[in-house]
């Protein structure tokens, strides 16, 4: 683990945060690459990515203090001051897509439509930050003797133990997901009624990839009985992705 990468002249630079920054160019982009596609204009993309960004990290933040609310009550002040840590991924799902409706409404664009623009850079740019979580050793994976781990030697994991690098699972996965998006999108941008159906796959997609990969993880957070919160959320997030996508399919061969 490497939480600082390198120093410019005394400043340090952190990987989690420089990987953040790269996912975040990346996306801005790959958006404003296919905004063209629908008359969006560089101003449009980059107000809506604003509002992305303020309402993922909101989001994040806020399901994170819900699912932490005991820590958060014990010592609030420590929660504030560390405001840049500790984020739920679904959470900032929810806020991104909050905020693009927000935008959607203030500029009368198509919801579904926009969505479908952002989705596969805000897949890859979530797999910048899953390197990032690596740099900084958080969100890791069991104990195992596999040659699939690596030593883990944070602050989060002080004992130096070999843990699955469930932050690498999670960042391959978001990478190919993003392509794959990338891919559905262009092959099939001909079609009437397609609006939708590239972010009912990411739900469906990132779901079960989420749940699954959740099974390897043994870092603290929230759970629903025998479910991580990531698991719970997740089964809704399916649900909602199976139902738009044969919505948008019965409705493109009627």
């Amino acid at each position: 683990m490497r939480p600082v990468l390198f120093e410019i002249y005394g400043l340090k630079i952190y990987g989690y945060g420089l990987m953040i920054a790269i996912g975040i160019i990346v996306a801005i982009y790959l958006t404003e690459k296919l905004g063209k596609e629908n008359d969006y204009s560089a101003d449009d993309v980059f107000s809506l990515t604003l509002y992305v960004l303020i309402g993922g990290v909101l989001g994040g933040k806020i399901l994170y203090l819900i699912i932490q609310y005991k820590d958060f009550i014990k010592d609030p002040l420590e929660f504030i001051l560390n405001f840049g840590e500790g984020f739920v991924i679904y959470g900032s799902i929810i806020g991104g897509i909050i905020s693009v409706y927000l935008f959607c409404k203030k500029k009368q664009f198509n919801i579904l439509t926009t969505l479908d623009l952002l989705i596969p850079g805000v897949a890859i740019a979530q797999g910048f930050g899953r390197v990032g979580c690596f740099f900084a050793g958080c969100c890791y994976g069991k104990l195992t003797d596999s040659i699939l781990g690596c030593v883990f030697n944070s602050p989060f994991t002080p004992d130096n133990s070999r843990r699955y690098p469930t932050q690498l699972f999670l960042s391959g996965f978001d990478f190919m997901l993003g392509l794959f998006l990338l891919w559905y999108r262009a092959k099939h941008k001909k079609e009437e009624n397609k609006n939708g159906r590239v972010l009912a796959l990411y739900l469906i997609l990132k779901s079960i990839g989420r749940f699954l990969i959740e099974f390897l993880r043994d870092d603290p957070r929230g759970s629903v009985g025998y479910l991580s919160s990531a698991q719970f959320i997740g089964i809704f997030g399916f649900c909602i992705g199976l139902v738009l996508f044969i919505y948008k399919n019965k409705k493109r061969e009627v």
